[in-house]
């Protein structure tokens, strides 16, 4: 499998000069041409290896065949021969690249037309040790919803590569609502037509240390991309999203919003936000945004938005982030009308996480989520 750094025609292990920025990192298939996982490197500086429960180093089995689908995409199992497996990207750390290797055939969802109803992808109790390999592509001129429902037990390292069309508009749904003791890991490469539209939405409520981290390239003129997620980090629960929106073309735009809620002793949330935009990405217009909300002594928060700019002919960037507690103005509101505190701050927190959930626009998935959040704020009496 090629091996690429993009702008450098080589590569260390470690060695000499530390990597400065996102579009550096090594990009290769084989785990062996990639670093251990380290704190040292960037990519791992809040995640301990042993949290990883061995997705970087054990020996992992293709979960393909639990995995269920629903709905009216088209769907095929292909394996590298296939024209679409790895057009998207290349794994970048060690776990992601050991779940390719051990994923060599992949579950292709293909949407085309117009499709009304959403393709449902079910990753449920896939076991440990585990690697998936998901293609998702939406032809020229198609408009759909595909979502990724993962539940249960497992420890499972998974790549997703999302393809999508000139012209087409492509809506990808990831819940990750695991039991409380599963480790997940998720690398999603998405490649953005001319004109095309891609909604990315993650939603993380479960597991104990799950990994997310969404990519996406435009590769022609007219394209753009909402990157959206949530999440509600319970007691020593540790969620990390990083997401690399890369403008490689001229006249695209990026939004990226990230919100999350944290409680109890030890939660931990981590965003990392990267932006390149390159020499040629002129007119490029991109913002991204991450909030997080504390309701607990004990809970941590890291937000950490980078822009990186390589041309002055753009029509907008920037990016912001806070981290905090309640506005003691709105919980003073709610309960001069009477309303307990538990229950206001409760109020506060659906309308907080709820900005992101309203956009997956399928009220059964949405009022699903609702209740697992419920679910955890019942779990404080503060």
């Amino acid at each position: 499998m090629e091996i690429v750094r993009p702008g450098s025609t080589g590569h260390s292990h470690g060695a000499g000069i530390p990597i400065q920025t996102r579009n550096e990192r090594l990009r290769s298939a084989n785990p062996a041409e990639h670093n251990a996982v380290s704190k040292t490197d960037e990519q791992w500086r809040y995640l301990d290896a042993e949290a990883l429960g061995g997705l970087d180093s054990a020996l992992l089995g293709n979960a393909i065949d639990s995995i269920q689908t629903q709905g009216p995409a088209a769907i095929e199992r292909v394996d590298a021969t296939d024209s679409d497996f790895g057009r998207a990207g290349l794994p970048e750390d060690v776990a992601t690249a050991n779940g390719w290797a051990a994923a060599t055939t992949a579950l292709k969802i293909t949407v085309s037309g117009e499709q009304s109803e959403p393709t449902t992808v079910s990753i449920a109790n896939p076991g440990k040790h585990s690697a998936a390999h998901l293609i998702i592509k939406s032809e020229a001129f198609a408009r759909g919803v595909v979502v990724l429902d993962h539940t249960g037990d497992a420890s499972i390292a998974e790549t997703v590569e999302i393809l999508v069309g000139d012209e087409s508009e492509l809506t990808v749904i990831s819940l990750q609502d695991w039991s409380e003791s599963a480790v997940h890991t998720s690398a999603q490469f998405a490649r953005i037509g001319r004109n095309a539209k891609l909604k990315h939405i993650v939603v993380s409520l479960g597991g104990k240390t799950v990994r997310i981290s969404p990519t996406a390239e435009f590769t022609a003129p007219g394209g753009e991309v909402e990157l959206l997620g949530t999440y509600f980090a319970g007691e020593k629960q540790f969620l990390e999203h990083r997401s690399y929106v890369d403008h490689a073309v001229a006249n695209c735009k990026s939004r990226v919003t990230y919100k999350g809620a944290l409680q109890g002793d030890g939660a931990r949330t981590v965003w990392v936000g990267d932006v390149l935009i390159r020499q040629a990405a002129e007119g490029t217009d991109t913002y991204e945004l991450n909030r997080n909300l504390l309701l607990t002594d004990g809970a941590r928060a890291d937000s950490v938005p980078n822009l990186e700019i390589e041309t002055g002919e753009i029509e907008g960037a920037g990016h912001a982030s806070a981290s905090g507690r309640f506005d003691d103005e709105h919980l003073f509101y709610l309960q001069a009308r009477g309303i307990n505190p538990l229950d206001a701050k409760r109020l506060v927190v659906r309308g907080f996480l709820n900005e992101v959930i309203q956009q997956i626009g399928i009220e059964s998935l949405e009022a699903r989520l609702n209740e697992s959040i419920e679910a955890e704020l019942a779990r404080s009496n503060n």
